[in-house]
């Protein structure tokens, strides 16, 4: 088993209860760990807390927790992705299902916290250098079509 930092467990406490009910905290240590985590009552009930997680009824009558939409997705709003898109993205290029961005140097983090919080569809994830931020968009859209919906973004 595994003791996890705590957003790495709030991340797997989110997706479990997106995946199914779960009606109890109880429930919930156990799920975790059949996943391999290691958590106690008390972390749960502290991180179901902070996630903003709510019990609701669902179809049948049943209580279970709930991560309401706005709790969920802390979402940048689309005008500040385009404001930090245009201010630092000098370049786009991609590969296969890649996007490279190139920024100033120092401001690539900037950039990859707003792609990561805004949501954007068919991106699984970021990584950030000094002046690079480099993309993993999901095969069925492809870096191209990304590419092209960011550099429109950016005004490039």
């Amino acid at each position: 088993m595994a003791t996890l930092g705590k957003p790495q467990r709030q991340h797997r406490i989110a997706r479990l209860l997106e995946e199914q009910a779960i009606s109890s905290q109880a429930q919930l240590v156990e799920l975790l760990a059949l996943d391999g985590v290691m958590a106690t009552q008390v972390t749960v009930s502290r991180d179901l807390e902070e996630l903003g997680a709510v019990k609701v009824r669902i179809p049948g009558g049943t209580m279970a927790y709930a991560i309401p939409e706005h709790a969920r997705e802390r979402a940048v709003p689309d005008d500040h992705l385009r404001r930090v898109m245009g201010e630092f993205v000098v370049e786009v290029a991609h590969s296969a299902n890649l996007v490279v961005l190139r920024t100033p140097p120092g401001s690539a983090h900037v950039v990859a916290s707003a792609l990561d919080r805004s949501g954007v569809p068919d991106v699984l994830g970021t990584v950030a250098g000094d002046d690079t931020v480099l993309l993993v968009c999901a095969e069925s859209a492809g870096g191209a079509k990304v590419g092209a919906e960011l550099a429109a973004l950016a005004g490039l």
